[in-house]
Formats: C-alpha cells, sequence, structure tokens
C-alpha cells in the first residue's frame, strides 16, 4: 500500500516516458513483421526452390510471429503505464490539494497521515473577543467527529484528514490493479515464441482489459456506427491512444469500417495469431476416459462417458476451425509469390461458420478494386482457401490489364451464408441479413479511399452471393462502379437497370451446364418484370415472368463463358476469368459478350 508522502511524490512523467519507449518498440517490432510477411517471404519465393524453400519459409514464419508477440507484449507495456499514470493522477492532484488546504490553515500532516492542528476557544465579553489557543489534536484519517463542532477547525482538519485517506485508498486500488497485470507481462527465455507463448500474450490482453478498463473502456470504441462515424473517432485520436486501443481491444478496432486497411490488418492479424494459437492448443489436450461402468448397472457393463462425447464434439469443432486458419495462413505465406502482392486481414471471427475478410493489396490506395462475395456453403472449413484463390486469380489477370496502376482484390466473406442448397439457399432471409453488413463493408471501402471517385469498384456477386448484392443495391447506395452476376440464381429484382450502378455496368456469366440460374427461379430468388422472354434473340414467352441476370430480357451484359458446371469460372487462363478482370480494370471495350 503506498504512502501520502510516495503519492505525493511519484513523478507521473516518469511513467508515460517509460510508455513511450515501450511504445516505439511495439511499432518497430510491428514494422518488422510486416516486412518478413511481405518481403522476405516474396524472397523466398523468388530465390528458393522444394526443400530449402519450405525449411526457409518455417524459419520466416518463425520470425514473423516472433515480431508479433513482441508487438503485442510491450503494446500492452505501454497501455498499463500509460493508464497507471492516467489514473493515478486524480487522486495525486486530490492529495496534494488536501495537503496545500492543510498548509494554508498551519494544520500539520504527520507521517502516519493523522493531521494535527490548534484547538480554539472564544469568550465573548461586551465589546471583546479573546481566543485561546490548546494543544495540537491527533485526527486519524476519517477518525475525526468535529463536523459541526464549535471548534471549526476540528471540522476543517476532518476534512483534509478525510480526503487524504481516500486518495491513498484509490491509488493503492489502482496500483494493485496495475501491478498485477504487469506482473504478467513477461515472455520465457529463447527465441521461439510457442502456442502456448500466444495463449498467454491472449490472456494478458484480457487481463490489462479489466485492469484498464477506466482508462481505455471498450464501449469508448464506436460499436455499431457507420463508416463515417468510426474514421471521425479514429482520427480524434492521437497516435498514442490509436496504438492503444488496436492493442488492447484488436478484435473490437479490427472489425471497424472505415478505418485504414493497415489498422485493420494489424489489430486481426493479432487475433488470429492468438486463435490459431488457442485452437491448436486445445486440439492437443488428452481424451478423458472414454468409458465409464453403466450407471444402470445392465447391459452392456460400461458406456461413453458424457465428457468424452463432448470432448469429441469439441474436437470437430476445433479441426473445422483450423482448416479456416490453415487457408488463411497459406494466404499469407504465398505473398511474393507470382507477384501476388502482401495480403490484408479486414476480418477474422472463428465463431459459428467463420467470417473472413481478405484484400490482395492495399484497397486504400487502389486505382481498381474488386469485392467478391461467395455464395451457398460457404464456411471457414469448407476450402475457404479456393474463394481466397479465386480473388488471386482476379487480382492477377486484372493485373496484366492496369499496367502502371494498382489494383486490390477482395473476398468478403462477412455474412452468414446458407450452408445447404435446401431447404438454407431458397430462402431469402440470408441475403436480407448478410445485405446491410455488405453495405457498410462498401461505404467503409469508399470512406477510407477517400470518396466515390478515387477508385473503380466492381463487386462480384458468385452463386448466392450474388443475391445478397442485389439486395444491397435494392435496400439503398450501394459504393459500386459495377457490379458482375456469377453463376446468379436471382438479384431479387426483374431488370438490371433497377440496380443502383446502370443497366450499362451490370454484367453476367452464367454456364450452360450451371443449373443455379434455373434453380434460382424455383426457389423465387429472381424478381418480375412484364416482357417478352428470349433465347437468342427468339421470344418464347411474354407477360409479367420472373428472371435472372443471365436471362436475355434482365437486360445485364451477358459476357462469354468457356467454363462448365458452377464453379470453374476463375479458372486460370479461362475466358470467364479475363472477362471479369477486364470490368475490373475497367476495359469495358475488351469484354466479349454473348
Amino acid at each position: 500500500m503506498p504512502t501520502w508522502q510516495q503519492l505525493r511524490d511519484v513523478k507521473l512523467s516518469e511513467y508515460t516516458d517509460a510508455a513511450d519507449g515501450w511504445g516505439k518498440v511495439s511499432s518497430r517490432a510491428n514494422a518488422d513483421k510486416d516486412r518478413v510477411d511481405n518481403g522476405m517471404f516474396a524472397k523466398i519465393h523468388d530465390t528458393q526452390k522444394g526443400e530449402t524453400a519450405d525449411r526457409a519459409g518455417g524459419d520466416v514464419q518463425q520470425l514473423s510471429r516472433n515480431y508479433q508477440y513482441l508487438h503485442t507484449e510491450c503494446g500492452l507495456v505501454r497501455t498499463a503505464l500509460n493508464g497507471l499514470a492516467s489514473e493515478l493522477a486524480a487522486p495525486q492532484k486530490k492529495l496534494k490539494q488536501a495537503l496545500e488546504d492543510a498548509e494554508n490553515l498551519k494544520f500539520t500532516v504527520n507521517p502516519d497521515g493523522t493531521v494535527t492542528y490548534p484547538t480554539q476557544s472564544f469568550v465573548l465579553a461586551p465589546g471583546t473577543n479573546t481566543a485561546e489557543h490548546g494543544a495540537p489534536v491527533p485526527l486519524a484519517p476519517g477518525k475525526g467527529e468535529g463536523v459541526g463542532s464549535a471548534d471549526a477547525n476540528k471540522g476543517k482538519a476532518e476534512d483534509i484528514a478525510q480526503r487524504i485517506g481516500d486518495a491513498v485508498r484509490e491509488a493503492t486500488e489502482i496500483d494493485g490493479r496495475y501491478a498485477a497485470a504487469l506482473r504478467n507481462l513477461k515472455a520465457e527465455p529463447g527465441l521461439t515464441v510457442s502456442d502456448a507463448t500466444l495463449v498467454d500474450a491472449a490472456a494478458d490482453t484480457k487481463a490489462l482489459q479489466s485492469a484498464a478498463g477506466a482508462y481505455a473502456d471498450d464501449d469508448k470504441i464506436p460499436h455499431g456506427k457507420s463508416p463515417k462515424e468510426n474514421a471521425a473517432w479514429w482520427n480524434g485520436l492521437s497516435q498514442e491512444q490509436r496504438d492503444e486501443y488496436a492493442t488492447l481491444y484488436p478484435a473490437s478496432v479490427g472489425a471497424l469500417d472505415g478505418l485504414p486497411s493497415s489498422v485493420r490488418d494489424d489489430a486481426n492479424r493479432m487475433v488470429f495469431a492468438e486463435t490459431g494459437a488457442q485452437i491448436r492448443t486445445d486440439l492437443a489436450k488428452p481424451a478423458p476416459n472414454q468409458y465409464i461402468p453403466n450407471p444402470s448397472g445392465s447391459y452392456p457393463a460400461v458406456v461413453t462417458s458424457p465428457e468424452y462425447r463432448e470432448w469429441q464434439k469439441n474436437q470437430e469443432t476445433l479441426k473445422n476451425q483450423l482448416k479456416g486458419v490453415e487457408a488463411i495462413q497459406a494466404r499469407f505465406d504465398a505473398t511474393g509469390k507470382e507477384g501476388l502482392p502482401e495480403a490484408y486481414l479486414l476480418g477474422y471471427d472463428k465463431n459459428g461458420i467463420g467470417r473472413a475478410i481478405i484484400a490482395n493489396g492495399n484497397p486504400d490506395t487502389a486505382d481498381h478494386t474488386a469485392v467478391y462475395v461467395p455464395g451457398t456453403k460457404t464456411n471457414l472449413s469448407n476450402d475457404f482457401g479456393g474463394d481466397i484463390n479465386r480473388m488471386t486469380e482476379t487480382w492477377q489477370e486484372a493485373q496484366k490489364m492496369a499496367p502502371g496502376q494498382n489494383v486490390s482484390t477482395i473476398t468478403w466473406f462477412g455474412y452468414e451464408a446458407p450452408q445447404s442448397l435446401a431447404p438454407d439457399a431458397m430462402q431469402k432471409d440470408f441475403a436480407y441479413d448478410g445485405s446491410p453488413k455488405l453495405l457498410q463493408f462498401m461505404d467503409g471501402l469508399e470512406t477510407v479511399q477517400g470518396g466515390a471517385d478515387k477508385s473503380h469498384t466492381t463487386i462480384i456477386g458468385h452463386s448466392y452471393g450474388s443475391t445478397v448484392v442485389g439486395d444491397a443495391s435494392n435496400r439503398g447506395h450501394l459504393a459500386a462502379d459495377d457490379i458482375v452476376a456469377v453463376g446468379s440464381p436471382g438479384m431479387l429484382t426483374g431488370r438490371a437497370e433497377d440496380l443502383d450502378v446502370g443497366k450499362d455496368h451490370v454484367w453476367s456469366e452464367a454456364a450452360t451446364s450451371d443449373v443455379v440460374p434455373a434453380a434460382g427461379k424455383v426457389a423465387g430468388l429472381g424478381g418480375y418484370t412484364w416482357g417478352v422472354e428470349t433465347w437468342n434473340g427468339i421470344p418464347f414467352n411474354a407477360g409479367y415472368v420472373q428472371t435472372v441476370p443471365s436471362d436475355e430480357l434482365f437486360g445485364a451484359h451477358r459476357m462469354d463463358v468457356d467454363t462448365s458446371g458452377h464453379s470453374d469460372y476463375w479458372t486460370r487462363d479461362s475466358e470467364s476469368l479475363k472477362n471479369q478482370a477486364k470490368v475490373v480494370a475497367g476495359r469495358y471495350d475488351k469484354v466479349n459478350e454473348d
């Protein structure tokens, strides 16, 4: 417990100066991690092959983990020291004011916190006022009973003593909170940051969240606000405050649309690294006893224990979550391969079917941006690497068509996709629930890019993803210049001209062997309009009919497709992929149409 002398004399600037030093180490470690991830991996891909490349890649990945850990832990120390100094300022000010009042009144504050003061008694005589001074009387903090006393000094002394006691008790509580958190911020000796180390770092973050809640509270981070409001909050912070919120509440900061992609990536990588470590740690835990005696005493003599069944269930969930982690990590490790740019993790959540948003190249500074919305059965455990690869292939092709310009392609899996063809994919609710999230993300992109004219933006909806895109456009302003519907079951509207981007900027691809457009009509995911249906210009039906983007009556640009089935539109070197890339790069005159 600190004494009042220690509280009076403590130089809070020493804490903040030390915090600055730890902050510089944290920032340097983060910059070094980025250089490892985006530079060293690229060099390995360029110069090494086979087992040599694998070994070098493993070493570089370990180095990246080490820097990630340094960034996190040093950032936590910085926040703890700044928080301690900030919170101690109030009780220190309270104490100093009490000491100043005591000095002005000629009272004495003793080393043990007691207060002595001169007593006064007054004998009133006609026209006179005589004061007699008695011996000093000790008054321990909070123990006096002088309020309302005829001796005014006793009441004043009691008030001063109480304020001194309150300040010391408040400082003691603050010191205890931060001391406990700081004691845990230490690393094991050695150069290897293991999964156990990262799990410990996550625990350290939670502990400091509890300790520093009064200094930096998650409630101060905007939740449920617009991207512009998020950006205004972020821009109103000092750089140190930004670093502290990103370190202390990485999941909250990483989820904020409207913040710079580099900021979201740093925060989400922290969450991603610690989550992956926790998943692997939990998978390695030993199984409980599989069998126990049959409680009923009947045959069979032993049965599977409830604990083992629960363990099996958890193991299956963890294995699925690990698949998503490995798919995302594979993209990180591919940076530099075939010229692939750095990756940005703009969203990540392992819970349920999972969520992830991954960009190739920095969308904040891109001349051309493409956002891909996947469809039915998308989840982090179901070949999510395939959804990531579709946008890496699109990036490769679009970048060729935009020499001298920057292209960014994004896999946006930020909604709960249908997980079955029937009944899930036949329902509109998934689109209704997902489209506001898509609108928010697209608004956020536009915000960080600096306005609608700063980047040419294309949104690509595949399968049910195009239904989500259609509903987003139907709801209001969709921050995009072009819409590409691929294998679409319907966009909940009957004509391309009804979409925000205008008829001339709506594009469609559908292979003849792709049954999803027809199935979408059965599910009612298209839209109705009056008109004449044609096939290759030949009328075959008229009236109030349901259309999907691949129908001629819908009015979209129907692009040539040379792939088959529902999932091969991104096959390398295919006409299907090249036509999408031409739209992404704004090379409309080069698109081959039906």
